[in-house]
């Protein structure tokens, strides 16, 4: 080959990886050959080290060509590929995702995404990404606005005085969208009923946040016939899982159902998983 015909990415084989990330930021990929086959009823293999009071938060198999998508509190976004991710053995606690970005001081990455191929034009265009808030607003861009990076990253979502970032997810186009309170409520409804907007917008209501002390802790996508269950899990340990068909669909920007019935035993709700 000619000198200029060779990237760096043609170098790197495009092998399956695990990738970790702990709830303090910390990530790494590991080789996902590290992580043998075991028989259930095991005790299995540590996966990472993490300093104190940290843990391993998200753990997902990539391949080292694919892209990963940072949102941060404040509304940049910023991409690196996998490849690009620092490799750590399992037990290494890994890289500050702080320290890899050109992210401001004052800002910090709240949210991620696993993108297949930022360069294939119909996947990029069947894509969205909808992001949610603290305080309810919801938007939705398509995915090919993220494909073109820059090193200060770029402006995905306009957030409004008083509001901070809160999550980020790839959807299809066909899917529900579900967002729960700290007061127990949880909303779903179809992702078709949030038009698509620009980087810039700032996005349009998701669920009605009555109190001042009450927000949204979690945004989930689903979809239809899938068989998954949400688990709901409170501040103090109580958890509550429930079938999909257990939350009705319903218009966006409504007060949402009662998903846990939140007590002084029970703490306020802190977390909604599917």
């Amino acid at each position: 080959y000619a000198g200029g015909d060779v990237s760096i990415e043609d170098m790197i084989p495009d092998t399956e990886v695990v990738v970790t990330i702990s709830h303090a930021g910390y990530i790494k990929r590991t080789p996902l050959s590290e992580y043998r086959k075991q028989n259930r009823g095991g005790v299995g293999s540590k996966g990472a080290s993490t300093r104190d009071k940290d843990f391993i938060e998200y753990v997902f198999v990539a391949t080292n060509h694919q892209y990963m998508l940072f949102f941060t509190e404040q509304g940049r976004c910023f991409w690196m590929r996998v490849y690009e991710i620092p490799e750590g053995s399992r037990q290494s606690k890994g890289r500050a995702i702080q320290n890899l970005i050109n992210i401001p001081q004052d800002d910090k990455v709240l949210a991620f995404i696993n993108v297949l191929n930022l360069k294939d034009e119909e996947y990029i265009n069947n894509h969205h990404i909808v992001m949610c808030t603290k305080q309810g607003i919801i938007k939705k861009t398509p995915l090919e606005a993220y494909s073109r990076p820059r090193i200060n990253g770029i402006n995905a979502i306009t957030i409004r005085e008083g509001d901070t970032l809160l999550e980020a997810r790839l959807t299809n186009g066909e899917q529900d969208i579900m967002l729960a309170l700290r007061s127990g409520k949880a909303i779903r409804f179809p992702e078709d009923k949030v038009r698509s907007m620009g980087r810039n917008a700032s996005g349009v209501r998701a669920i009605t946040v009555d109190s001042e002390t009450d927000q949204v802790i979690g945004m989930i996508v689903v979809q239809e016939g899938d068989g998954f269950d949400v688990m709901v899990v409170s501040e103090k340990g109580y958890g509550k899982r429930s079938s999909l068909d257990d939350y009705r669909i319903t218009n966006r920007g409504g007060k949402g159902v009662k998903t846990i019935t939140v007590s002084e035993k029970t703490g306020e709700l802190v977390s909604l998983k599917v």
